[in-house]
């Protein structure tokens, strides 16, 4: 990639328990692409990662609180999994709304695993094809999104992942997103 997402700027929300590899691989692919990325979360400071749920796997350092951040001063979301991570953010209102407000846009928007949780609680997966971790399922089903199982599902702005293993085609599936669309900052 030839820096085309130079000038973009990408948030990425997670919270204490965030799934490790799925913050830095997808980090890591926008800023070789170009991109400035900024940790939000609903704490200041850093946040605890894991690697496989269970395992300590270091700290993250925070740039800002979601609290002190605007919607139009990014142009796409990264929402990462980690069973504990998106519980934390869908019961902070301010973060809930924010992820809401986001999708609302008309920006991308990108949740892998267990990040689909909070486009839950936004209430922003209804007539909405999305993918998931398996036990996210039945929450996307109850809350009115249509759900396939596939690597990468991209349903106009929003494009989810399921686990992991499929992060190659989900960064892959956010650098093109954001390279095809116009910068909106």
């Amino acid at each position: 990639m030839l820096k085309e997402l130079q000038g973009r700027r990408i948030a990425i929300l997670a919270a204490d328990g965030v799934e490790r590899v799925e913050l830095d691989e997808p980090r890591a692919a926008v800023e070789e692409a170009g991109a400035a990325v900024e940790v939000l979360s609903i704490t200041a400071g850093e946040i605890q990662a894991r690697n496989h749920e269970l395992e300590p796997a270091g700290t993250i350092a925070v740039d800002r609180t979601v609290g002190e951040v605007r919607v139009d001063a990014f142009d796409a979301l990264i929402l990462p999994g980690g069973t504990v991570n998106p519980d934390k953010l869908r019961v902070d209102d301010t973060a809930v709304a924010f992820v809401g407000d986001f999708v609302r846009s008309g920006k991308p928007v990108a949740a892998i695993c267990h990040g689909p949780w909070t486009l839950v609680e936004a209430d922003v997966v209804r007539d909405r094809k999305v993918t998931s971790y398996p036990s996210v399922r039945t929450d996307l089903r109850n809350a009115g999104a249509t759900v396939v199982d596939q690597a990468v599902c991209i349903d106009g702005n929003l494009i989810t992942s399921r686990s992991p293993s499929d992060l190659p085609a989900f960064c892959e599936a956010i650098t093109e997103a954001l390279a095809s669309s116009p910068a909106q900052t």
